[in-house]
């Protein structure tokens, strides 16, 4: 039999994900979002709560919870604050999780455990100028000299990489074969000379959470850095990195979601028109029931993905499934959010209006929405 709840300590854990949330997080998320910045002494919080570190093992520093909980927590965070979901995200599904999957036991001890106990706070370097979908573009490059790789290159849309301390970064280490098979993975501290982070890209939504551009100039890094301790076999890597990072944007996608409906609800029912409230007429009433039913859907795929990685499945395909539904459903509810405030919720006084700007890069990063059909697509043998 499939049970669709979540079990004692699930909810429990979920509740307390909630509380810190609202009280913690949602204060402060739209004061970031004017600033574009992202309050440290929150951040702070939050490694003190253990957060960062849930899916990992004690035996690195972490929680030792599962998938399932780390998509609650992303759920949670995302409902108030989309910024602070993708900071968490990046940090644990794109860095940490591929440290943890490759890295060699010298590696896990020394890089990953001050992630996962939340010390350190770690960002992915795989897109570039040229190379968005066409990760095999890059042009970033690594080249060994003696005991060390010198790295040079640039990487853009580097979340967390205003204040991050690990850099997990991909660069070709042989050019002479194709990218899948010439790319390699290193870590890199970011107090090593050459490394240098510029301002923040500006941009349109989640946009407390630092995104910036990282130029490695002549970087010098130990040869024991290469991740996995094997060159070529970074795409790898990155494709199984996006793999788990799509099931935390899904859960964030919910989370985004389900903010909107409940701050549209809560308008609804005080905003009084033709003498009685919004949210007593049936054409509103239907509209928030056609919402919730997608958000629920999406809700249990990104379960579905989160269980299966747990069990250790194959769930390439269910976290494509996933994060394509609950990418679509964000922007399609935030919409219809707005569009119950009316004039309001145009307002920047209202949340919904950022709830919309926060999920429109949920369709963009961690693979498109066309990516994700063709993930989906080629498991359906159509060829």
């Amino acid at each position: 039999m499939i049970d669709f709840a979540l079990d004692s300590e699930h909810q429990e854990l979920q509740e307390m994900y909630r509380k810190f949330a609202e009280e913690r997080v949602k204060p402060l998320a739209h004061e970031m979002d004017e600033a574009e910045k992202y309050d440290m002494g929150l951040l702070q919080e939050m490694k003190d709560c253990g957060f960062f570190g849930i899916p990992f093992s004690e035996v690195y520093g972490g929680a030792g919870g599962d998938v399932l909980s780390y998509v609650l927590c992303m759920e949670e965070m995302s409902k108030v604050d989309a910024s602070t979901g993708i900071t968490l995200s990046v940090h644990t599904s794109l860095c940490a999780s591929t440290i943890e999957e490759f890295g060699t036991e010298e590696q896990k001890q020394k890089w990953l455990r001050p992630l996962a106990d939340g010390s350190k706070i770690g960002c992915f370097g795989l897109t570039e100028p040229g190379a968005g979908s066409d990760v095999a573009g890059a042009r970033t490059v690594a080249i060994k000299d003696g005991d060390e790789y010198v790295i040079n290159g640039e990487k853009i849309f580097t979340t967390n990489s205003g204040f991050a301390d690990t850099f997990l970064v991909f660069a070709l280490t042989d050019k002479s074969v194709p990218a899948h098979k010439g790319m390699s993975a290193f870590l890199v501290d970011r107090n090593t000379p050459g490394l240098t982070v510029t301002p923040d890209i500006p941009r349109m939504g989640i946009r407390a959470a630092s995104n910036a551009a990282v130029v490695y100039e002549d970087v010098r890094v130990p040869a024991e850095n290469l991740l996995g301790g094997v060159e070529g076999k970074g795409f790898k890597m990155a494709m199984k990195a996006l793999d788990g990072g799509r099931i935390g944007i899904a859960a964030q996608c919910v989370g985004i979601a389900q903010g909107a409906i409940n701050e549209a609800i809560k308008y609804d029912k005080e905003r009084v028109q033709f003498g009685k409230t919004i949210a007593s007429f049936q054409n509103t009433q239907f509209k928030l029931a056609e919402m919730q039913t997608k958000v629920d859907a999406a809700r249990l795929m990104t379960w579905r993905a989160a269980v299966a990685k747990d069990k250790g499945e194959a769930y390439n395909v269910y976290a494509a499934m996933a994060k394509l539904l609950a990418s679509d459903v964000a922007n399609e509810v935030t919409r219809g959010c707005v569009q119950l405030l009316g004039g309001y919720g145009y307002a920047r006084e209202y949340t919904v209006e950022r709830y919309m700007r926060d999920a429109k890069i949920t369709e963009i990063y961690e693979g498109t929405s066309e990516v994700m059909k063709m993930v989906i697509s080629g498991s359906m043998n159509l060829k």
